[in-house]
């Protein structure tokens, strides 16, 4: 068994997303509390991982099985792993790898289901329908990004009920600005894929409303993410150190700025679909960061 070929499928490096989404649910709760569950903050991570991994698993089967896979330009960034178009791994391995990932974490969240009851549970079934049906139904309707943000915003205040036992607003609000930042690096990614999914049938965003209007969209979801900052730390939901986050501010702007320009262009958009990934990695960072200071001074 090749390792590297799994880490490669799994996409091992887009799996920090939900790494960063479960931080800031701890973030947030030793903020407010001064409590970390080591136990159930480790089996979050491992149940989250274990469903990101699935999804990924499966979609990268599902893309080849419809053949998108094999009519993509394939970039870091977007056009699939390419591990089965290059015969690396049996489509029936991966699908059986993605539905494994999807019963390990459905287990773990099972768990959590048993101690802290009825939103855990409302959390689990939405994730385990929205990865099955991701790249069957979801991707095919359109709104992908809505199901990644609302998917980035439940990672968050779910890990802050499983160490707290409670919902705030600090920890929806968070949620929604982490899940927000996930969904503009799916959409600029899905710009190189535009043709590819198009011709099988796939409606992304970008396919909806066409690659140049698109463009305009990207700025929306930076500004919903520090509108919701901004209004955080004025109401006193988010400390005052939250806004560290805009010091990420001159990636989003090479971003968006080469997005406009290389919309068209594949080769030329990597560095630019490379900057909006660091944006958001970047921005979730510095606001898992801003609650730690926060509890130390």
């Amino acid at each position: 068994m090749n390792l590297s070929v799994w880490f490669r499928v799994i996409r091992i490096r887009f799996l920090l997303a939900s790494v960063i989404a479960v931080s800031v649910g701890l973030a947030i709760n030793w903020w407010q509390n001064s409590t970390i569950g080591i136990f159930e903050a480790t089996l979050t991570f491992g149940g989250v991982m274990a469903l990101h991994a699935s999804v990924d698993l499966l979609n990268d089967y599902w893309d080849y099985k419809r053949g998108i896979d094999t009519k993509t330009k394939r970039t870091k960034m977007s056009g699939g792993t390419g591990v089965l178009p290059e015969g690396l791994l049996k489509p029936t391995s991966v699908y059986r790898a993605g539905i494994a990932f999807l019963i390990i974490g459905s287990a773990i969240g099972g768990f959590f289901v048993i101690t802290d009851g009825i939103v855990i549970a409302i959390i689990l079934a939405f994730a385990i329908l929205s990865i099955y049906f991701y790249s069957t139904k979801i991707v095919d309707s359109g709104l992908a990004e809505f199901f990644v943000a609302v998917k980035g915003s439940m990672i968050v205040f779910g890990t802050y009920f499983i160490q707290s036992n409670q919902l705030t607003v600090e920890s929806v609000f968070g949620g929604v600005v982490v899940g927000v930042l996930s969904s503009l690096v799916l959409f600029i990614a899905s710009f190189p894929d535009h043709d590819a999914d198009k011709s099988k049938g796939r409606k992304t965003l970008v396919i909806a409303i066409g690659k140049q209007k698109a463009t305009k969209i990207f700025w929306l979801f930076p500004i919903i993410s520090y509108s919701l900052i901004l209004f955080g730390v004025f109401l006193g939901f988010f400390p005052i150190f939250s806004l560290m986050t805009f010091l990420s501010i001159p990636l989003l702007i090479k971003g968006g700025l080469g997005l406009k320009q290389n919309y068209d262009s594949v080769d030329d958009l990597v560095p630019f679909m490379g900057a909006t990934l660091m944006f958001s990695r970047i921005t979730g960072a510095l606001f898992v960061l801003s609650f730690l200071i926060s509890s130390l001074i």
